[in-house]
């Protein structure tokens, strides 16, 4: 990446999604800022535990960033050379991603200025602005105030009563799980939009007969329009393990009909039309490991050309792989 390409890293991806299908990011936080340090947390632990937002970066300043991500040339058949071989850049289109998500390496939510970055988000494009927390920051009126012009927002609910919450979030002194509950069902009552919550189920610690019970409860309270069932698939913070499958679909059968288990992103193989940077690699892989095929999809481009990127990555000592769960990911070296 050269130093006009350097930016200030504020988008990126497009990455893969599960929920949201091709998802270009925005990270509002400093690196590991969060009012959790959960056990099961794909980017590490956190170094800044807190419940104090703060207005790290201007808004003007990523919209115009993302205004330039938006308008980036894209190739057409035309250009294309008899052989197959592509021609110039034309700037006769731009290429969309299904969503543009606030999230990152931190709580999104600790940023003061989401209510002013959504409405200008909105404003330049159409694309749906989805925000994914862990729904600590709900209790703030301020905060659900601000989320509020969101097409979608997924916050998390790992636990159903104070041990656990305290066991698996290891949330900042502020707060506490009875504030994150009620935030989680007053925010249901206001927000208009899709309204998803995760579950994230972790092996001996909230995936029993009893815990199940008591989320359940919870979740009857917050009345989402999903429930998403999510387990360790990533290189997780701690050494915890993953929930099977077959555990995870009886729990999704106990939570409700609206209860689904998250399937693995899977390459829809529509047309490629992001040019492929080795620095786009590096952007995604800073904010969570990703698989090759992830990385193929989310940059919608051949698997043997992501490939080729991760293998010079790794000799030149930017990225190294890890295995979890029978998969291998890359991540940044640290």
């Amino acid at each position: 990446m050269n130093d006009k390409e350097q930016k200030t890293g504020h988008i990126f991806g497009p990455v893969p999604s599960r929920r949201l299908g091709r998802s270009l990011g925005i990270d509002l936080i400093p690196h590991k800022t969060c009012t959790y340090d959960c056990l099961y947390c794909q980017v590490g632990h956190t170094t800044d535990k807190t419940a104090v937002r703060k207005n790290w970066v201007g808004v003007d300043e990523i919209i115009a960033e993302l205004k330039t991500k938006l308008s980036s040339p894209v190739r057409d058949k035309a250009s294309e050379m008899p052989d197959g071989r592509q021609g110039r850049p034309v700037s006769n289109g731009t290429s969309k991603p299904d969503c543009i998500t606030l999230s990152g390496s931190g709580e999104p939510t600790l940023f003061s200025g989401c209510g002013e970055l959504i409405d200008k988000i909105k404003k330049i494009t159409n694309i749906p602005v989805a925000v994914i927390t862990n729904g600590s920051m709900l209790f703030d009126e301020n905060v659900r105030r601000e989320l509020l012009n969101a097409d979608i927002v997924v916050p998390s609910l790992d636990a159903g009563d104070e041990e656990t919450f305290k066991i698996i979030n290891r949330p900042a002194p502020e707060i506490t799980f009875d504030k994150m509950l009620q935030g989680l069902i007053d925010f249901r009552k206001e927000f208009k939009g899709k309204y998803w919550l995760e579950v994230f189920f972790i092996a001996d610690l909230n995936d029993s007969d009893e815990q199940v019970e008591k989320i359940a409860a919870c979740i009857e309270k917050i009345r989402p329009d999903k429930v998403q069932l999510n387990t360790v698939t990533r290189p997780p913070a701690d050494d915890v393990k993953p929930v099977k499958k077959e555990r995870l679909a009886e729990i999704a059968k106990r939570l409700g009909k609206n209860a689904e288990v998250i399937a693995d992103f899977r390459n829809n193989n529509k047309k490629d039309d992001f040019e492929l940077k080795s620095g786009d690699i590096i952007e995604m892989l800073k904010r969570r490991p990703c698989s090759l095929d992830d990385i193929a999809a989310g940059l919608k481009t051949p698997i043997n050309e992501a490939a080729k990127h991760i293998e010079s990555l790794i000799k030149s000592g930017k990225i190294e792989p890890v295995r979890q769960g029978g998969r291998v990911y890359y991540k940044v070296k640290c």
